[in-house]
């Protein structure tokens, strides 16, 4: 008898099965995930003997990775003003901050100044207010742009961002090619799942491309386009769509600089990616040594030929989603377990969320518990002295060359459709990354994947912390003023100049849309300008609200409760003589959509009618629909923290068009210091973050019955 047949023998019998089969998991991926792998699992791999450093580079992008310099450690912020913002950067730099990632509230990701009506409620929520060059350099101030490295995440305003922050650092006295960074620059994710986008696909792909003809031309240390596969993990893409679509999104790009003319070894050496790390541990490291390679492997076939062009960098972020409002603490927990992941899968740089970002923007406390979290791991253990230290493992190598072919199958959908730009237009990869974020909820909801402290082991005791809360009035009040003082003081003619200079472009197509808006920041146009003259000519893309069901039927099927649920519904189509009808909403310029798509998919397999506003509705927008579809409840969901501003708002305008009895609830990351006041502006309903599906029922049809 062999070890393993010696093995498996006592192993059934310890596991009281008749087969070990029933001891495999078969992951969200569609991976089987076994309870032991051997040698055997290794003959056939491929890659197993390879090297960091050497194609295919999966142990690895550098021969010596971390034992030499470790990852970057990285703080992405954005705190609603630029003065705070310069000063936690400035704080965070000192306490070992090895570079800076921007985050800008929604108003300028979606190409407007502060002062637009559409944004009352976003200046400076979810991220730093940015409307002109001056704001960049006070962004900046005393950060020496030669010596640090910057990383913005930014795709819809790409354009006026990228030439503020040229510059600011011109007139920090630092000229284009020695600054060093990143700009995120990825539209087509935009489109899938994050949505801040603000031109149709086309045009939106055509200023993409400026931007790393731009940079590979006068910026060589900068990366011209990160690559992301973050935000489709958090709309609930598995470990395998994650991977297949960003690679996919990235040969999309590399085909659009090639179509320019641009040489592949002269732009693909600055392509760089960014990955999620959620909790499924082993399939997180595998995931990057995956990425390797699969993007050595797409741009060999390219052409290229230095093997810089060839290799995967990446930055990683632990995940949004992982986090919870209840037993907050747990938070830390996770968040330490995620950055090992991406340390073990061989990281260029890492952002650790905060354990509070489930309800809020990080505190200086928690923030600082972030940041310490990846300098115990660089300080205080030997990780960073062994080089891709799962190399050899027969679950990792086995479960690595896994995800590969299942990211093919993928990626050979993808070609089916005609590239990833038209597999977009007809919705694959969107319609794939909501289903899987629909599946997990309800595994969670039916109890079925274990949240510690949300669906088990909860507790009674109640964590009480101090949250950040952003004054929006008292910012938007600030940013106002000085875009007054901006306009006031610079030459109109020069500006409307170079405004119609980028009008014409748009118009013609000739030209580079970074390089004329460098020109126009000189001139001190402003952010929502230099967005408006290429919209007033390409327009601003609007979305098809849809969602799926069936999928809450499937997951909850024989459950009593879900059955109940939906008794409930009928008896109220019985007694009311049509079922409960729900309106939707995201309002303001919030184009995260993943919770409320998931809420729709199970109200719907509830029995509701479910209707879907537009994404960035405004509170009259909203009342509108709702009014004319004869709805019984308009749920708002939040996650930028405009619903102090705009809910209120929303209610009142129902009151005025006498539809007062309407109601309104909401949900999403509310902090609970908010619900007295939301409940006293009329909101009937508040769910946290996490909440199921089927209580969410429950609680509507009491409400409205």
């Amino acid at each position: 008898m062999s070890l393993l047949d010696e093995w498996n023998k006592i192993a059934i019998k310890e596991y009281e099965a008749s087969s070990i089969e029933t001891m495999n998991v078969l992951t969200p991926e569609g991976i089987t995930l076994r309870p032991l792998y051997t040698a055997e699992d290794l003959h056939h791999l491929p890659h197993v003997h390879s090297l960091p450093g050497l194609e295919p580079f999966m142990r690895g992008p550098r021969a010596t990775m971390y034992t030499k310099k470790p990852w970057t450690v990285r703080q992405y912020a954005g705190f609603s003003t630029a003065e705070e913002s310069n000063l936690f950067y400035r704080k965070a730099l000192h306490d070992g901050g090895q570079g800076i990632s921007v985050a800008f509230d929604l108003a300028t990701h979606r190409g407007y100044d502060s002062d637009h009506p559409r944004v009352k409620g976003d200046v400076g929520k979810a991220g730093v207010a940015i409307d002109s060059v001056e704001d960049m350099k006070i962004l900046f101030k005393g950060i020496p742009l030669d010596k640090v490295s910057v990383s913005m995440t930014m795709n819809g305003a790409v354009i006026p961002i990228m030439a503020m922050y040229i510059v600011a650092a011109e007139e920090q006295g630092v000229p284009p090619g020695k600054l060093s960074g990143t700009i995120q620059n990825d539209i087509l994710k935009e489109f899938m799942v994050r949505n801040t986008y603000i031109y149709p696909p086309k045009q939106s792909l055509q200023l993409v491309a400026d931007i790393i003809e731009y940079t590979a031309k006068h910026m060589p240390k900068f990366n011209s386009i990160s690559i992301s596969g973050y935000h489709m993990q958090e709309a609930g893409a598995d470990s395998a769509l994650e991977l297949a679509y960003t690679l996919a999104d990235g040969r999309e790009y590399a085909k659009l600089a090639l179509a320019r003319g641009l040489s592949i070894d002269a732009f693909a050496p600055r392509l760089s990616f960014f990955f999620g790390m959620g909790l499924n541990f082993y399939m997180e490291i595998a995931k990057l040594r995956a990425a390797r390679i699969l993007w050595c492997e797409i741009m060999s076939k390219l052409g290229a030929q230095d093997p810089r062009s060839k290799v995967l960098r990446t930055h990683c972020q632990t995940s949004g989603q992982s986090l919870t409002e209840q037993d907050p603490f747990n938070n830390i927990v996770r968040t330490t377990i995620e950055a090992m992941a991406a340390v073990f899968g061989g990281t260029q740089s890492l952002h650790t969320n905060a354990f509070d970002e489930a309800v809020a923007l990080p505190s200086e406390l928690s923030s600082r518990i972030a940041r310490n979290t990846q300098l115990i791991l660089q300080e205080e253990t030997q990780m960073t002295k062994v080089i891709d230290p799962w190399g050899g493992s027969y679950m990792m190598e086995a479960l690595t060359s896994d995800l590969v072919s299942r990211a093919r199958v993928l990626m050979a959908e993808v070609d089916k459709a005609g590239g990833m730009i038209s597999a977009i237009e007809q919705g694959i990869p969107k319609r794939n990354i909501e289903r899987a974020a629909a599946m997990r909820q309800a595994r969670i909801d039916k109890g079925d994947e274990v949240i510690v402290g949300v669906n088990k082991y909860r507790t009674e005791s109640k964590t009480t912390f101090k949250i950040l809360q952003i004054d929006n009035l008292s910012v938007l009040k600030k940013q106002v003023q000085r875009l007054k003082k901006i306009k006031v003081s610079r030459k109109s003619r020069d500006v409307e100049k170079c405004l119609q200079a980028l009008a014409d472009y748009a118009q013609s197509g000739a030209g580079n849309a970074l390089s004329l808006a460098v020109e126009a920041v000189r001139a001190r146009a402003t952010l929502g300008e230099i967005s408006s003259a290429l919209e007033g000519i390409w327009g601003r893309y609007q979305a098809t609200p849809s969602s799926l069901s069936g999928i809450y039927d499937k997951i909850f099927q024989h459950d009593p409760s879900w059955e109940n649920s939906m008794d409930r519904v009928q008896k109220f189509k019985q007694k009311h003589g049509r079922r409960p009808r729900i309106l939707l909403a995201k309002m303001g310029q919030d184009g995260h959509d993943r919770g409320i798509k998931v809420v729709a998919t199970g109200l719907a397999d509830a029995g509701f009618d479910v209707d879907l506003s537009p994404l960035f509705s405004m509170p009259d927008e909203i009342a509108k629909i709702a009014i004319e579809n004869d709805v019984h409840v308009v749920g708002i969901s939040s996650q930028a923290a405009a619903h102090k501003t705009l809910i209120p708002d929303l209610i009142k305008i129902l009151r005025k068009r006498k539809s007062g009895d309407i109601k309104v609830i909401c949900g999403g990351v509310i902090p609970k210091q908010d619900f007295a006041f939301l409940k006293k502006a009329g909101v009937g309903l508040i769910f946290g973050p996490a909440s199921p599906i089927p209580k969410i029922v429950e609680k509507i049809l009491d409400l409205i019955e």
